[in-house]
């Protein structure tokens, strides 16, 4: 299951974490956003996923240089090491957090 996080969360979840997390910057109002979201349910049977509203959380936004949506930012220990842009296929996102 995909949980949305606001700005103070995002420490803990992700900064701090160990291991593979994946996290989905969106906005409401984007539809290719939308449509990639049941993808990203998919994806969070096998990974930690989590969501960021790019109008909630603009400070995250503004500070990992997220300038489209979707964006999906794969991160290993709390330090990005990969991300894509735009609305993908399952598979090339799986890749992309494969690395």
């Amino acid at each position: 299951m995909v949980k949305e996080l606001n700005e103070k969360e995002f420490e803990d979840s992700v900064r701090k974490s160990s291991g593979v997390v994946v996290v989905d910057f969106f906005a409401t109002w984007c539809g290719p956003c939308r449509m990639l979201a049941p993808i990203m349910e998919e994806i969070s049977k096998e990974y930690t996923v989590y969501k960021i509203d790019v109008d909630e959380c603009e400070n995250l936004a503004m500070e990992f240089g997220i300038m489209s949506i979707p964006c999906v930012v794969a991160f290993k220990d709390g330090k990005e090491y990969n991300r894509a842009l735009g609305l993908r296929p399952k598979d090339e996102i799986i890749n992309i957090i494969k690395g």
